[in-house]
């Protein structure tokens, strides 16, 4: 640090001002040693000025007449005088740097017409955040990769350096031979035809004048053989999978289909089936068979009764014997013919009389079927 301690009247400047370098933040003390001190401190004059190249120079904090004056309300307290003014230590102190305070401070000391002027110019900055790391394309062997990483907060100059880290994070070395370096973009790195020695863990570390921070990225290297042989596994499950769902829904069909055919085989149809026969009956038949039916029911009751009784000789009946030995009881009227005689109905009174069905078969009259509107002829 250079500067000037003059005794002159006239005040003095100094010839090069200066430079600090401090993290947004820090405390940052700036230094301003004088000797005026020794004459009479009732007329010692002590200010700080900021000056920016976008600005007009501003007074920061001053001591005038034994008492300190702070014209930044807003932030009271953050700027004081660090040491002993009245000794000679007019150094200025700045807590919690921000980069709005970087610029060029200007101390300047009067006593008695005597001045001491002392100039530093400091550069706040803000470390580089953590990079974000990132690859594109695709870690097939033979493959290109590209490898990048960016800060987003951070004073410029940033720079950015690309290592490969060996033995498990141990220490760092050098990139393969095939990787490439973009000069204008050093944060991205591209790794051409991926082997089996382009593996491994790479770290990005961004950093400035104040700091620095890192991002690391693993490469695997997927081989096109073993990805042939995941990929038709996993196609020969999906295949095997599908085949037996197909299978399951068939059986289910089926038995679904055989179900229905059961359920509907009574109410079917069928056209090369043939019609049910009709007999034609006359209603004094469906008579005579009931009334026979009804002889015979009680013959055999009477058979029954007759079996029960005791056994011996019993005498025959005259008309019995009789129709044994000749076949024809005698002083009987002769038997009508079966099923061949109809009984004509009495005529209603006022209704002229129905010719019976035998009369109109000996008329020439043809029998013709009647639907179910007459009782003539019935479907047995």
């Amino acid at each position: 640090m250079k500067s000037l301690t003059p005794l002159s009247k006239t005040p003095n400047l100094p010839l090069q001002p200066t430079e600090m370098k401090k993290v947004v933040g820090d405390n940052a003390t700036l230094p301003c040693h004088h000797q005026l001190w020794q004459a009479d401190i009732s007329l010692l004059d002590i200010e700080w000025m900021l000056h920016k190249s976008s600005s007009r120079q501003k007074v920061v904090i001053t001591y005038f007449a034994g008492r300190i004056y702070d014209p930044n309300e807003s932030e009271a307290g953050r700027l004081s005088l660090a040491g002993d003014y009245l000794k000679g230590d007019a150094s200025l102190l700045i807590s919690d740097l921000s980069l709005t305070d970087s610029g060029e401070y200007i101390c300047k000391v009067k006593n008695g017409g005597k001045y001491y002027w002392n100039t530093v110019k400091l550069i706040v900055l803000l470390k580089p955040s953590k990079p974000r790391c990132w690859m594109e394309g695709r870690l097939l062997e033979g493959s290109d990769v590209r490898l990048s990483c960016k800060s987003t907060d951070g004073s410029d100059p940033i720079s950015y350096k690309w290592e490969r880290v060996l033995d498990k994070g141990k220490y760092a070395g050098k990139l393969p031979p095939l990787a490439l370096i973009d000069l204008k973009n050093p944060e991205i790195v591209i790794l051409k035809n991926l082997t089996r020695e382009s593996a491994g863990v790479y770290k990005c570390t961004a950093s400035n004048d104040v700091g620095e921070e890192n991002c690391t990225l693993e490469v695997k290297v997927h081989y096109v053989r073993g990805m042939g042989v995941v990929a038709g596994a996993v196609v020969g499950v999906s295949f095997g999978v599908l085949l037996i769902i197909l299978i399951i829904w068939l059986v289910f069909r089926k038995k679904e289909k055989k179900k229905y055919e059961e359920e509907e085989a009574p109410n079917e149809i069928r056209e090369d089936a043939e019609a049910p026969k009709a007999k034609l009956v006359k209603p004094n038949s469906l008579s005579s068979s009931r009334s026979g039916s009804s002889r015979s029911g009680a013959s055999s009751t009477q058979s029954m009764v007759h079996n029960s009784a005791p056994r011996g000789p019993r005498p025959r009946l005259p008309v019995v014997a009789a129709l044994k030995e000749s076949g024809q009881p005698e002083n009987f009227p002769p038997v009508p013919p079966p099923y061949n005689h109809v009984v004509p109905k009495p005529p209603e009174p006022g209704s002229s009389p129905k010719p019976s069905p035998g009369n109109l078969e000996r008329m020439g009259a043809t029998p013709v079927m009647i639907p179910a509107q007459t009782k003539a002829f019935q479907t047995v």
